[in-house]
């Protein structure tokens, strides 16, 4: 829904690294370190710290998601407002990031009436997409049935689970390359008008 890359993931990376210099102790190098094994082995670095130092998620959350700091580098295209907003159905934000910055992020997009609720990482009960685990929390919180649910991502290996579970999926990417879990492709979140056969099957 918005470009993460330019301006928010370098902001979030930058200040994990500095919460584990000031949490633990470290020197920044080996901070940045940690930070990456720990996002590689868990799917994020904050399981890694639940695991190994006992971190409380809230407090790291916190920490390390300033909403203020990260608003002026949300980018988005307004147009999606108006896409989104002739898609039928309930829609539902799946995040990895926790609710208060999700809440943020809709508050500068203009689109949270758009949404019938967020299913942040709390809510996942600290099991990150494409855990199992998130996605069961998800469809037993909204009293889902997956078979009638459809998944829009960026992140392929996410649709992964999603298909598993018996959801279509649609994969936000300009990357060619064919996933058997991926039903449908689109290069732009804007194409999502053209779905209405998948939302209709």
């Amino acid at each position: 829904m918005h470009d993460a890359n330019p301006h928010v993931f370098p902001h979030l990376n930058r200040a994990m690294t500095a919460w584990l210099m000031t949490e633990l102790g470290l020197e920044h190098a080996e901070a940045d370190r940690l930070r990456v094994h720990y996002w590689h082995r868990y799917g994020a670095t904050l399981l890694g710290l639940m695991r190994h130092h006992g971190t409380r998620p809230a407090h790291f959350l916190r920490g390390t998601h300033d909403v203020e700091a990260l608003r002026p580098g949300i980018v988005f295209d307004r147009a999606l407002l108006h896409v989104l907003r002739r898609l039928p159905g309930r829609k539902i934000v799946f995040t990895n990031g926790p609710l208060h910055y999700a809440e943020a992020v809709l508050d500068v997009m203009g689109m949270t009436s758009l949404f019938d609720g967020i299913h942040a990482i709390e809510h996942s009960r600290y099991a990150p997409k494409p855990r199992l685990k998130g996605f069961l929390h998800l469809l037993r919180d909204y009293r889902l049935t997956a078979s009638r649910c459809i998944m829009v991502e960026d992140t392929a290996t996410n649709l992964r689970t999603a298909k598993q579970l018996g959801m279509r999926t649609v994969w936000i990417s300009r990357d060619a390359a064919h996933h058997s879990f991926v039903d449908v492709r689109l290069t732009s979140a804007l194409q999502l008008h053209r779905m209405r056969w998948v939302m209709n099957r």
